[in-house]
């Protein structure tokens, strides 16, 4: 499929979203229906789903960096398996744990991380968790990272419900004040059990998403980050390296490279990149365009950013497209200093 063509499905979806459509699918109904007896049967090959266990990264990283009256930066991580750290065995090892560090590093100030994401949620199982995050104790994260879609696609969710979720999710959370960063849905085809042609079929519904859930979350003030072909040919170059041992979550590695893809992008939202790496470098591709052209583009390259610019044209809204040069995350405080209760 074209950037063009990517563009001109994920508008649909969005505005299906939007408007309280339900009924356009990913990549045809018969085709999904195949896909998702495929992907259950790579579930059963790989143990997949047999524990939903994930470490406890919650806590207090860069603990160093404390005042005495400094209120650390808090961040949340919704989503499902993916945001949780599903398939690693240590806390530091999960991308909130990764991501907490980074910016408590880069911000040299302390990061308080909670994680309410869970293992097999869809998006409609954000609602929910948005509800845990606006009703805890202590007052609203400073940003929010939620990961999410891959279910939504193996569950045959209606890509229009799945964006409207999202976009619910990302609305109330940025009314509340928040910063949003999305991961898009991650590309399925990369799942090793899963074979041809069925493969093709699974990165085709899952770019698809990608596209529309960009859509959904730039018009509700939030920003989002492409991880699809982040694990498609560098995790399909090195699927032993960047799967964990069950061939369908990442492993340590794999979430390693995710959060490199998504700091810096949660650095600028707080305001914590370089102000020169906030203007578009044309030499990277980088620049205004329609939203939805920016998100079929962001669709098919890992770790480019779309967010929010002009608030309207003669296509419809505007986004900045970025391509943001991947640092690696830095080894600072592998572990939570103070667990949360």
């Amino acid at each position: 499929m074209t950037s063009m063509s990517r563009a001109r499905v994920a508008r649909r979806i969005a505005a299906g979203a939007a408007y309280g459509g339900g009924g356009i699918g990913l990549a045809g109904a018969a085709a999904m229906g195949l896909l998702l007896a495929e992907v259950q049967l790579a579930r059963r090959r790989v143990g997949n789903g047999t524990s939903s266990r994930v470490p406890n990264a919650d806590g207090l990283y860069g603990r160093t960096y404390a005042g005495p009256a400094d209120a650390p930066l808090r961040l949340t991580m919704l989503g499902d398996s993916t945001a949780a750290g599903q398939g690693v065995h240590r806390a530091s090892q999960t991308p909130g744990a990764l991501l907490a560090a980074g910016v408590a590093a880069l911000a040299e100030h302390p990061v308080a991380l909670r994680t309410v994401a869970m293992p097999g949620a869809c998006s409609d199982d954000l609602d929910r968790q948005v509800g845990l995050v606006l009703t805890g104790p202590g007052p609203v994260p400073d940003i929010c990272v939620i990961m999410v879609g891959a279910n939504d696609v193996t569950h045959r969710m209606p890509a229009t419900r799945s964006v409207r979720c999202l976009a619910s999710a990302v609305r109330r959370l940025r009314t509340a004040g928040a910063e949003v960063v999305v991961g898009t849905c991650p590309d399925l085809g990369t799942i090793e059990p899963v074979q041809q042609p069925l493969r093709w079929l699974a990165r085709r519904a899952s770019r698809q998403l990608a596209a529309a859930q960009t859509i959904g979350v730039v018009e509700q003030g939030g920003r989002t980050v492409s991880l699809g072909d982040l694990l498609g040919p560098e995790f399909a170059a090195n699927p032993r390296e960047l799967f964990g041992p069950d061939n369908y979550h990442p492993s340590a590695e794999g979430y390693a490279t995710a959060a490199m893809a998504v700091l810096p992008t949660v650095c600028a939202a707080l305001g914590l990149w370089p102000a020169e790496e906030e203007r578009p470098d044309v030499t990277r591709r980088e620049g205004f365009l329609p939203v939805a052209r920016a998100a079929a583009e962001a669709a098919s390259e890992a770790g480019t950013e779309v967010t929010a610019a002009m608030p309207s044209g003669p296509r419809g809204p505007w986004a900045l497209l970025k391509r943001r040069r991947r640092r690696r995350v830095p080894e600072q405080e592998p572990a939570p200093v103070t667990p949360s209760s």
